[in-house]
């Protein structure tokens, strides 16, 4: 494993699933003190290029735990 967070939060600006999808984030990575980060894939031609149609994805131990919609549970139970 990497010392880098283990969630990160991809998603744009003006994107209401991703504001939906970060305050997810935020309350159970907080809960559980769990480093994450946000990346907006419209300042990255990689990210915009992969991954522009399925904002947000989060990605737990860089692997895709969800697209569109973040259940709490379900990223709780991952992170454990």
């Amino acid at each position: 494993m990497t010392d880098g967070p283990r969630v990160v939060l991809l998603g744009r600006v003006g994107c209401h699933l991703c504001d939906e999808a970060r305050a997810v984030v935020a309350g159970v990575c907080d809960a559980l003190d769990i480093a994450w980060v946000e990346r907006d894939v419209d300042a990255e031609e990689d990210l915009r290029r992969r991954w522009s149609d399925d904002v947000p994805v989060v990605l737990v131990d860089s692997a895709v735990h969800a697209r569109y919609r973040v259940d709490p549970a379900s990223l709780r139970r991952a992170l454990r």
